[in-house]
């Protein structure tokens, strides 16, 4: 089992940029496919943005693509989601979660821990 503590919410201006980061603790953290997911206010929760144990594959979805980077740092047992040219759009709950088995999803199913979320507010 891995507990999952996201960081690095906020509030920021439209056109600006947030580092988020996911801190994973108990069983071995290179071992988990991680996924961030969002959701806004009034939507379903989404897929963001995954990457491999390894961390030499990654995925987004289409709206993120060439604005956000995902990466881990399995040393520090974290990873992260490097925000850049933030729209209102991006306003939601970002959630972290770890796949145990498997390669990289987009379904949420398919995740088995989650983060408690963090908070992204992106203002004009």
């Amino acid at each position: 089992q891995v507990q999952l503590v996201e960081s690095g919410g906020g509030l920021v201006q439209a056109g600006g940029s947030l580092r988020m980061s996911c801190a994973g603790s108990g069983r071995t953290f290179s071992s988990y496919t991680m996924g961030w997911f969002r959701q806004a206010p009034g939507k379903e929760r989404e897929f963001v943005a995954a990457i491999s144990r390894s961390g030499g594959s990654t995925y987004y979805v289409d709206s993120v693509k060439g604005r956000f980077t995902i990466s881990r740092d399995n040393a520090k047992n974290t990873v992260y989601l490097q925000m850049n040219s933030l729209k209102l759009e991006d306003t939601a709950v970002y959630y972290c979660a770890a796949r145990a088995t498997g390669l990289i999803a987009t379904l949420q199913k398919l995740y088995d821990y989650w983060g408690q979320g963090t908070q992204v507010t992106v203002s004009s």
